[in-house]
């Protein structure tokens, strides 16, 4: 991706978390970006091509999550990722929420597509569906405390530590 266009996304991301998408038109998101409108248009020809570029960033970087072939130590990675509010891809998924219910896009199907891209890695490598699905919405829950709270709970530790025991051979996981 061009140097324009992730400062575009950038300048997007930011008018959408600090001033809302009512505010985010294509001339404003230009002037932020420091570029002209026409510059904006040649890399998006429109504001739903712009908001699908903003979607489709936060797909890219939710495949990016890498884990080894041991589930505990995978989870146990998985959730301390899901600890982090404060890293480019949670400014990209702070940015996507203020654009639900915008027309221009499907926002609720791609958020759950990245948060699907996100666990892929690690629910692969977890054997019963059902444990795989509560690591997840343990996950979700873990990063929603984080985004609202700015930071993890004081708990999230023995959560995440009673989570990987459950998983241990014998625990019934």
């Amino acid at each position: 991706m061009s140097t324009a266009r992730h400062r575009i996304l950038d300048a997007l991301e930011q008018v959408l978390i600090a001033e809302g998408p009512a505010l985010a038109t294509i001339e404003h998101v230009a002037a932020t970006a420091g570029v002209s409108k026409g510059g904006l248009l040649y890399h998006f020809g429109s504001k739903e091509a712009l908001y699908e570029g903003l979607l489709a960033r936060l797909t890219d970087a939710a495949e990016q999550v890498r884990v080894g072939t041991d589930v505990s130590a995978a989870v146990g990675e998985y959730l301390r990722q899901s600890s982090v509010a404060d890293d480019a891809y949670s400014t990209t998924m702070l940015a996507a929420l203020r654009l639900v219910g915008a027309p221009e896009v499907d926002v609720p199907t791609a958020l759950a597509d990245a948060s699907d891209r996100w666990f892929a890695p690690v629910g692969a490598l977890i054997a019963d569906p059902v444990t795989a699905r509560l690591v997840q919405l343990v996950g979700d829950g873990l990063y929603l405390n984080a985004l609202v709270a700015g930071s993890a709970s004081e708990h999230d530790p023995a959560v995440v530590a009673r989570l990987l025991a459950a998983l241990e051979p014998g625990a019934g996981g």
